[in-house]
């Protein structure tokens, strides 16, 4: 299992958990009882319940380094260029815009 702190303008804003069921995505309360609290992304409003899905949300596969990035990206760390979350824990920790990512250490029992 692979977790990840999503934070909009370094507020923590919601989790998102590659599963062997899928992908969840949830917002933290905190981050929902915030009056100036924006979502993510227009495909990802504010709400309570999770999101979840079979593939990674379009949104963050979207903020995963193309062409020769990731040509670089998959020679320097020897990634499958298909384990979208690993790249995404690997290289959008300081993404060009309001959304970053940060990996949450796992035990393998999880």
């Amino acid at each position: 299992m692979k977790k990840a702190k999503i934070y909009r303008y370094k507020k923590w804003a919601g989790t998102l958990i590659e599963s062997e069921n899928g992908y969840h995505f949830t917002y933290e309360e905190a981050y929902l009882n915030d009056e100036k609290a924006e979502p993510i992304s227009l495909t990802l409003p504010l709400t309570e319940k999770e999101y979840s899905s079979k593939i990674l949300f379009p949104f963050f596969d979207g903020l995963i380094p193309e062409g020769w990035l990731l040509d670089i990206v998959e020679k320097n760390w020897k990634l499958d260029i298909r384990d979208r979350m690993s790249i995404l824990l690997l290289t959008c920790t300081d993404c060009i815009g309001a959304v970053s990512v940060e990996p949450i250490e796992t035990n393998e029992n999880e």
